[in-house]
């Protein structure tokens, strides 16, 4: 059995990693369009592009963490390494100098890359350490739920915080508002990730002569059918979760035309998130993890739908849905990170090689690529709408928001549930795998 001291640590680096991931997702395409002034076009190809880059970084990473041998273990290095540079490069991002239209472009290029790049240091060995310290299911299943509801009091704290900061640091300079903000919660997430270094240990290793080479790895884990399903899920998965949530602040002030509730609508979705994310570990318990992962998505899709037809003057409801959503959707979160190390599992089971790296850093690389659909679709749908910043929208753009906030969302977790369909590592098999491999261990 895991502490809850150690759950509590591992929860942190999640924390520490939602400061920007959620800064990212709620108000970067924002602060690109109304804050710096990029086109929203190019800030949807701009998201897209640095996939293609994480493409080569994210199974570099995977593969030299797997490699990495230090008296910490192998994942946890990266903790401390990266934790000040991840800080430095956040507040880089959200910097706004004077430059001419490509200066803007070719800086907000260069800045997101590199907190993209810094990001996948430190977040895909953080990442494979929740593989690693335990081999329970159940405590698996554990120690994501708790990460994943310190990861949405992060967003929790980046959700109810990041707009009044704005406005108290900045003194009516935005740009130098938000730079401040993102300052100060960089610096708070240096100390988590630091605190997550110091209070976990990893407890699983590979096999005492397994040899291997990158190579090999990429094909091991190419024919790991079940990585190949979680694959396909999580880009799938967060498609449309970044497009929904990328949208909310223009959902928000533009089609319930309440500008100055964007905080407490995005705040309250993050609660009803948290929540969602503390009842995964009972649920798990009591049903089949794939079965509940498949209703949940069904469920999260049903309420996107009906979400569409709620009338703009119906704000409780508006909000209440929004609630209700993130509450369902992030239930099944930590089951599919749980699924995760049961995917190395399989592919230890099958392949008679551990590659904890491999798998997780490539699984990130969908979920990022995920990221990076749904944040250009955002970008793409406003402009294709006839979004412009700062002014009041025509009705046809007011749809256009509604339909991509709502409808073109529900698309991606239907195809998640299809997908999840051919995902085999149930309760009943996962068992099996866990006794062959102790057999083998002994």
């Amino acid at each position: 059995m895991i502490s809850i001291r150690e759950k509590i640590a591992y929860g942190l680096g999640d924390t520490a990693s939602n400061i920007v991931f959620q800064t990212v997702m709620l108000f970067l395409t924002f602060f690109y369009t109304d804050i710096f002034g990029i086109s929203p076009a190019f800030v949807g190809t701009m998201f897209l592009a640095v996939r293609l880059i994480d493409a080569v970084t994210d199974p570099l990473m995977g593969a030299l963490a797997d490699r990495t041998n230090t008296r910490w273990g192998k994942f946890r290095p990266y903790l401390l390494w990266f934790a000040l540079p991840f800080g430095c490069i956040s507040v880089l991002a959200f910097t706004t100098p004077e430059l001419s239209e490509d200066g803007k472009m070719i800086y907000a290029f260069v800045t997101y890359t590199a907190l993209m790049m810094v990001y996948t240091a430190i977040n895909i060995p953080y990442c494979a350490l929740g593989g690693v310290l335990t081999a329970d299911p159940q405590e698996r299943v554990s120690v994501q739920s708790y990460r994943f509801v310190f990861a949405m009091l992060g967003g929790l704290l980046v959700s109810g915080l990041t707009l009044p900061l704005v406005d108290f640091l900045g003194q009516g300079d935005e740009a130098k508002g938000y730079q401040l903000t993102i300052a100060a919660m960089s610096i708070l997430g240096v100390a988590m990730f630091l605190a997550c270094f110091w209070g976990t240990k990893e407890r699983l290793h590979p096999p005492i002569n397994q040899a291997s080479s990158f190579k090999k790895d990429f094909i091991d884990m190419l024919n790991n059918d079940q990585w190949r399903v979680l694959a396909i899920a999580a880009v799938c998965l967060l498609s449309g979760m970044v497009l929904r949530t990328s949208l909310a602040i223009y959902y928000v002030k533009y089609f319930l035309n309440m500008p100055d509730s964007i905080t407490l609508f995005i705040t309250l979705g993050m609660i009803g998130n948290i929540f969602g994310c503390m009842l995964a570990e009972p649920l798990a318990k009591r049903f089949c993890k794939v079965k509940a992962y498949i209703s949940l998505q069904l469920l999260a899709a049903a309420i996107c739908i009906m979400s569409y037809f709620v009338p703009s003057d119906q704000v409780v409801l508006a909000f209440g849905m929004f609630v209700i959503w993130g509450f369902t959707f992030n239930m099944a979160t930590p089951l599919l990170w749980a699924k995760m190390a049961d995917v190395v599992d399989y592919g230890q089971y099958k392949n008679g090689v551990r590659i904890t790296g491999m798998i997780y850093s490539s699984v990130i690389f969908f979920i990022k690529l995920g990221v990076a659909i749904g944040g250009a679709a955002a970008g793409w749908l406003l402009a294709g709408y006839g979004y412009q910043a700062g002014a009041v929208q025509t009705l046809d753009t007011q749809e256009g928001i509604l339909l991509s906030f709502t409808l073109y969302p529900a698309i991606g977790s239907i195809v998640v549930a299809l997908v999840m369909r051919w995902y085999s590592l149930d309760n009943q098999k996962v068992q099996q795998i866990h006794l062959e491999l102790n057999r083998e261990a002994k």
